[in-house]
């Protein structure tokens, strides 16, 4: 029952929004500028009825997952290096800080002088997230429960055991928290870099293209690609991370019980 009313809200509120843009398109009534609602819907259907337009999308897609896939890593890695090393922290926290001043359109036309076409949407999305994770990541290691670790010392724990037990319970929902606002940051960065870039084979340049046309109707429509790909890898995104959470808690309960043992 709950369920099902969440359901109702969200689809009230969906229709809401699509009622107040058609009666925008209504109020301007120049699709010049805006479009309705069912324009951008047959619009759609019509590009996804083409081979180029799910190339487009895939290969965007693709280079979204993979600037993502690596800033989580690599800002994951380097949290844990700096939570370790004072010096790593203190040499790494200018280059952080850097990164999160510095406006992406700067970061786009320097990639575009430094790597190919294809390669600077990875990058843009790669910078876009290392910072967001690190700083959760951070976060979570500073925020482990002392008493949780005093009680890893009196039992022994080894570190393998302190790492399954203690770090990574505890981290885990900074890290699930940190992937869900970098995922949203990766899209619109790595497609503007695409659109700046004119990156060949993206949804990117497809916004480029109806832009320089004045193709409103397509304009729309690629953005609510975007939209519709983000949400969706985000929801897959946090299904797979709250499987693999559920699987690594009852792997611990069934193989070590309730309490640590002594090494």
């Amino acid at each position: 029952m709950k369920n099902i009313r969440k359901i109702a809200i969200k689809t009230a509120v969906a229709v809401l929004w699509l009622v107040l843009w058609q009666l925008v398109c209504v109020l301007v009534d120049m699709e010049l500028l805006v479009v309705s609602p069912l324009t951008v819907l047959r619009r759609l259907t019509e590009l996804g009825r083409t081979a180029s337009f799910w190339q487009y999308a895939f290969y965007s897609l693709g280079r979204i997952i993979a600037g993502f896939a690596l800033g989580s890593v690599v800002g994951t890695l380097l949290a844990i290096g700096c939570s370790m090393s004072g010096f790593a922290r203190a040499f790494f926290s200018p280059a952080i800080t850097v990164i999160k001043s510095t406006p992406v359109a700067s970061f786009i036309i320097l990639a575009l002088v430094w790597l190919t076409g294809q390669y600077v949407p990875v990058f843009i999305a790669f910078l876009m997230v290392l910072p967001v994770v690190y700083a959760n990541v951070s976060q979570g290691i500073a925020e482990v429960d002392g008493k949780l670790l005093e009680m890893a010392k009196v039992y022994r724990m080894s570190r393998r055991k302190k790492l399954l037990h203690i770090y990574i319970p505890s981290v885990l929902p900074y890290f699930m928290a940190a992937c869900r606002t970098a995922l949203g940051l990766a899209w619109k960065a790595g497609v503007a870099a695409e659109v700046i870039g004119v990156t060949r084979d993206s949804v990117g340049r497809q916004l480029y293209y109806a832009k320089i046309y004045l193709e409103t109707a397509d304009l729309f429509a690629w953005t609510a690609v975007v939209i519709i790909m983000s949400l969706l890898l985000e929801k897959v995104f946090v299904w797979g991370v709250e499987r693999f959470s559920d699987t690594f808690h009852l792997a611990r309960r069934g193989q070590h019980g309730a309490l640590p043992e002594r090494d």
